[in-house]
């Protein structure tokens, strides 16, 4: 009882320092960060928004669009609507980011996301992300939801 109480209260410490590893809790919960998005951008702010995109997600695995543009340091809401009869995500992020964490996926297959570059809808459902574009090139994203980014649910933004 004593250990128990004693790993239970190092976790609750941790967690409310904010110094706790990105893969605890994965099995239930996303870390609160985007992961890894320092070349892709970072959360946008609505009041700036310049430009809206609509993506549609359905179940022949695609987006559509599934390439725009945006300009270096535009503000962009993503308004994503979810077409198909089972769940679909849209994140951004690298390719090899994502893979990783596709694959991390596989592995905890309950894992639910709460990052700011995310955004995961059931089937009917709409929301939107709104997106900074901080830095010229290509930026990547996909559905994580396993099988699907590697059944061709990826998509491209280019940053001019």
């Amino acid at each position: 009882m004593i250990r128990k109480t004693t790993i239970g209260l190092a976790l609750v410490a941790a967690l409310l320092s904010g110094n706790v590893l990105a893969d605890v809790g994965h099995g239930e919960k996303m870390h609160g960060k985007p992961m890894n998005t320092e070349t892709v951008g970072s959360p946008g702010n609505a009041a700036d928004v310049t430009k809206t995109i609509k993506v549609s997600m359905n179940d022949t695995m695609t987006f559509t669009p599934s390439q725009f543009s945006a300009d270096v340091g535009e503000t962009v809401r993503i308004f994503v609507k979810n077409e198909g009869k089972i769940p679909h995500e849209l994140v951004i992020g690298s390719l090899d980011n994502m893979k990783n964490h596709a694959e991390m996926m596989r592995q905890m297959p309950n894992m639910q996301h709460q990052e700011s570059n995310m955004i995961t809808l059931q089937p009917g459902q709409m929301s939107a992300l709104i997106w900074k574009f901080e830095e010229q090139g290509d930026v990547d994203f996909a559905c994580l939801i396993p099988g699907h980014m590697e059944a061709g649910m990826v998509g491209k933004v280019s940053v001019n």
